[in-house]
């Protein structure tokens, strides 16, 4: 090991390493595992919650978009946190789902509505007008972005 630091959050230590045989250097991230709930899915199966997972739904309905990498691991910091902080054995994938549709929401608009019209499941183009209707008359104006 070259090199060992503490993340910003302090939640992850970054290490910087190096191969005694090839020299080749690369950085490793360790992070506390601490006992998460169990996910029930919506078709009552249970699997294991997983970061990645979430990441990776968030990565592409923000694919293009304005919203950078370290926006996203935030909202799935805080949300591991709050699973964490909630001491629930159990947790609903409905209940991660819309907890993520809120902080797309507040993030990027369009985001929202990929991310929404997977995890709701639309069928066709009028429950994605439907959709944006309910966004245009809920969301107050906002400045026009840059």
């Amino acid at each position: 090991m070259v090199d060992s630091r503490a993340g910003r959050d302090g939640d992850v230590i970054r290490r910087r390493r190096e191969c005694l045989s090839c020299r080749r250097r690369f950085t490793t991230y360790e992070r506390v595992e601490e006992e998460l709930p169990l996910v029930v899915k919506r078709d009552g199966r249970r699997e294991p919650f997983d970061r990645q997972k979430i990441i990776t739904g968030i990565l592409k309905a923000c694919e293009k978009r304005p919203v950078s990498y370290a926006a996203i691991e935030q909202v799935v910091d805080a949300l591991e946190a709050h699973l964490q902080a909630s001491g629930e054995r159990e947790v609903s994938s409905v209940q991660i789902g819309e907890r993520v549709m809120a902080e797309l929401l507040r993030m990027d608009d369009v985001a929202y509505v990929r991310f929404a019209s997977v995890y709701r499941q639309f069928k066709d183009i009028s429950q994605f007008v439907e959709e944006i209707k309910t966004l245009i008359s809920e969301t107050p104006e906002r400045p026009p972005k840059p």
